[in-house]
């Protein structure tokens, strides 16, 4: 993690995301003095599950991954976090601390901003809030799914909704899967490695994906959403 100065060629002057636009001058100027603009490196932890949080994440530009942790060395990635994204929203309206790991992906430029200023802002702008709720309700929805899917989908249909969500990011992102092991898609579908990986071959030799080193193209779109369906 490095600050990035106003001397910095990477500095961002304005906070020019949609959500920020909806602020008075007096707000920006009140988010503006309380933000400080981070560099993640690649590989940075964002955010620690359980780590205490005097702060919320606005990721400007670069990918990460959202992830909780078990009480070994366990992992289930959630949702990949990508720009105009809040992260740890959670720690101004509940508790204080980070609810889950993140890890950038990407090289990652972020504003780190103190949390009581979020909730002051809320408090006081009614459409700002709206926002921030409304993110917050299809970011729970997404985490009913989730675990709807794991209890109820067998390993074929897990790993069929984890291709398909990943190969969605690929019109902004177009090397989403170069950027995971297999080991990642394991932990998005909640099996082992080796489970994966004999999925994932299956899934080639039935001509649904095809395989070429980490990267993954589908091939047959409507067989996997299928499969995604059966469960």
């Amino acid at each position: 993690m490095k600050p990035i100065l106003e001397t910095d060629r990477d500095f961002i002057c304005d906070i020019q995301a949609p959500c920020f636009q909806m602020l008075t001058p007096a707000e920006v100027e009140l988010v503006s003095a309380s933000k400080t603009q981070v560099l993640f490196r690649k590989g940075d932890n964002l955010t620690k599950q359980g780590a205490f949080a005097s702060y919320v994440l606005f990721n400007m530009k670069g990918l990460a991954k959202q992830y909780l942790e078990g009480e070994t060395s366990s992992r289930y990635n959630l949702r990949i976090i990508k720009p105009g994204e809040f992260i740890g929203l959670s720690a101004v309206f509940s508790r204080n601390t980070f609810n889950y790991s993140s890890v950038a992906l990407t090289d990652c430029q972020v504003f780190l901003i103190e949390k009581e200023t979020i909730a002051k802002v809320v408090k006081q702008n009614g459409m700002f809030a709206f926002t921030i709720i409304k993110r917050y309700c299809e970011q729970n929805a997404d985490l009913f799914n989730t675990v709807q899917n794991l209890n109820y989908k067998q390993m074929n249909g897990r790993l069929a909704d984890t291709l398909l969500y990943l190969d969605n990011l690929k019109g902004e992102n177009a090397e989403i899967f170069q950027l995971l092991s297999r080991k990642d898609l394991a932990e998005f579908t909640g099996i082992s490695t080796e489970s994966a990986i004999k999925l994932l071959k299956n899934f080639e030799k039935d001509g649904l994906i095809g395989l070429d080193e980490k990267n993954i193209i589908i091939m047959n779109r409507e067989a996997l959403l299928q499969i995604s369906k059966r469960g």
